[in-house]
């Protein structure tokens, strides 16, 4: 594997708001776009402490198409330069408040989350990408609008040439001289649920009999709701509606991107 400092021009409309930038996924797949954007993340928030040691970010998304390749290509990037650790979820999905409580939960130094919201994901719909502070929370204006202002001026940015990640097998790994952690995306919000709610009475509610329908609507909530209500409340199987359509999901159509040229 070797760094590559890669020129570059700066890309119009790359204006994040606080929920992060959104544009057609279309544009995020075309040369340079993510790559412009990612880098000027890293350019503004830093990837070192002041001691020298690599920071340490969370990586995930809601599994839209261009999820998988996305976080690829932001891993390698990372690895170049010079973060120092990446958590990610496994096949690179994390729900926006789970990786919000890994953030908090691993005090980490912010987090980088692949997100359009409740906009449509597919190859003719939307993608999005956006940054999360150590505090979980989104980037405040001032964040946002010195990310902005790095777009317009960036000339260059720095990628590792390596083989792809395993983001399907959970643990530790690494990608240059980042350490790469990759962790069950619901098993922390899990317990984080756990300690809000009272799982006990819930569950005796469906096992006296209560019923009910959830509706995923094809979205990233799927795992959470089959780990949380299925597996830890009890809630029968059959209750279900347009599951999750993210790859780790068992009841999903898997999104998987075809690589575009170097990814």
């Amino acid at each position: 594997m070797s760094l590559t400092t890669v020129a570059t021009k700066p890309i119009a409309g790359q204006k994040p708001g606080t929920s992060g930038l959104r544009k057609k996924t279309a544009d995020f797949m075309s040369p340079h776009y993510l790559e412009n954007f990612v880098q000027a993340i890293f350019d503004v928030v830093g990837v070192q402490h002041g001691n020298g040691a690599g920071k340490t970010f969370v990586l995930g998304g809601d599994g839209r198409y261009f999820n998988d390749r996305a976080a690829q290509v932001i891993l390698r990037m990372a690895a170049a330069n010079g973060v120092g650790r990446m958590i990610v979820g496994q096949g690179a999905i994390l729900s926006t408040p789970a990786a919000s409580h890994l953030i908090r939960l691993n005090r980490t130094d912010g987090g980088i989350i692949l997100s359009a919201s409740h906009n449509p994901g597919g190859p003719q719909a939307d993608f999005g990408v956006k940054f999360n502070m150590p505090n979980g929370g989104p980037a405040p204006e001032s964040v946002t609008e010195a990310i902005h202002r790095r777009t317009t001026t960036i000339g260059e940015y720095r990628i590792l040439e390596a083989q792809d990640v395993d983001l399907a097998r959970i643990g530790r790994t690494s990608l240059g001289g980042m350490v790469v952690d990759v962790v069950d995306p619901v098993a922390d919000y899990a317990r984080l649920m756990e300690s809000l709610f009272d799982f006990d009475a819930i569950a005796a509610m469906f096992g006296s009999g209560f019923r009910m329908r959830m509706d995923s609507m094809c979205a990233v909530t799927g795992p959470y709701a089959r780990a949380i209500l299925e597996g830890r409340l009890g809630a029968a199987r059959a209750r279900w509606s347009m599951p999750c359509r993210c790859p780790i999901s068992a009841a999903c159509t898997p999104t998987r991107t075809p690589p575009g040229p170097g990814r």
